[in-house]
């Protein structure tokens, strides 16, 4: 094992009971079974009613080194959406943001979530009942030793955050987001192009 893999590892486990404190409010939250199958979760919402802004855009899945974003997003952001780092709690200016408008993914551009499933989940980080349908990937998340449904943008598979099952009516999930994968669009203003 390399020096630095050595010392990621350490680190992990040094973070490891401060991250389970501060993401997961319900440390056995476990793995959503249905949170990957959008008919499921989002059933009991009509998903054309979620749009904010007028969904024009391809979810097709961009074939991009993850390396070739490091020129494109902040090195922060780059650490997060594909190094799968969490950014600090309370740190996001995204968690006072009350606008109605989506949040898009800060690498591609790709619309997530609406800002009318944005909560106030009391962990100090952006907070989303449920996410536009078929915008968010999961992956089983065995880091920090437990469980966890990682989520990430299905267009460029930048990491957003962990989902978890103690969220509110009408989903019961809790998309816990890291502020710095996402950018905030205002209803009104246009959306940007998707990047390439």
């Amino acid at each position: 094992m390399d020096r630095r893999a050595f010392l990621s590892r350490i680190a992990v486990l040094a973070a490891g009971p401060t991250l389970l404190a501060a993401c997961g409010k319900s440390q056995s939250a476990g793995v959503p079974k249905t949170a990957a199958s959008d008919s499921t979760y989002i059933a009991p919402v009509r998903a054309d009613s979620l749009w904010i802004h007028r969904d024009t855009f391809s979810v097709d899945r961009l074939n991009k080194a993850e390396e070739a974003w490091r020129d494109e997003v902040s090195a922060q952001a780059y650490q997060v959406l594909f190094e799968e780092a969490t950014e600090p709690r309370n740190s996001s200016p995204l968690l006072d943001e009350d606008r109605r408008g989506t949040y898009i993914c800060a690498a591609c551009y790709l619309p997530l979530f609406p800002s009318v499933t944005k909560y106030e989940s009391g962990t100090g980080w952006p907070s989303f009942w449920a996410p536009l349908p078929g915008r968010v990937g999961t992956k089983v998340d065995n880091k920090l030793a437990m469980q966890r449904t990682e989520y990430h943008c299905a267009r460029c598979g930048g990491h957003q955050g962990h989902v978890f099952t103690d969220g509110p009516d009408p989903t019961g999930f809790r998309y816990c987001n890291n502020g710095l994968a996402l950018s905030f669009v205002p209803e009104g203003e246009s959306l940007p192009d998707l990047r390439s």
